[in-house]
């Protein structure tokens, strides 16, 4: 069974400017929760508890996304909003996720082949 997955996720985002010139492509809402987020999921859902995802440049603002949220939880928590708590923590422990920066943007396949220690023998 596959257990690994690596989502790459590191590209400049050109074809979507002027929007990504300041967001990363991979964090534009699809409805209610940005794209990435349905990626991830859907690899959880096919029982991959383990995620590399190859980011660049500018894109902090994924990291942030599937990390706790501390503050967040605390403010949502004193309001008693469960909804919206519940929704923050399940997105921060979806999944063993860890991130591999590609240095420069030489492609999808050198992105892919950044997390070639991460995988080891799991190929």
């Amino acid at each position: 069974m596959i257990k690994k997955a690596v989502i790459p996720a590191a590209g400049l985002g050109t074809r979507f400017l002027p929007i990504t010139k300041n967001s990363p492509k991979e964090m534009l809402p699809l409805v209610d929760k940005p794209a990435i987020q349905y990626v991830v999921e859907e690899a959880v859902a096919s029982g991959v508890d383990d995620i590399i995802i190859i980011t660049g440049r500018g894109k902090r603002a994924i990291e942030d996304h599937f990390d706790k949220a501390f503050e967040l939880e605390w403010i949502l928590k004193t309001k008693n909003n469960s909804e919206a708590l519940e929704e923050i923590e399940r997105i921060s422990h979806l999944a063993d996720i860890h991130y591999i920066r590609q240095k420069e943007p030489l492609g999808l396949g050198h992105a892919i082949l950044c997390a070639k220690k991460h995988i080891g023998d799991d190929a």
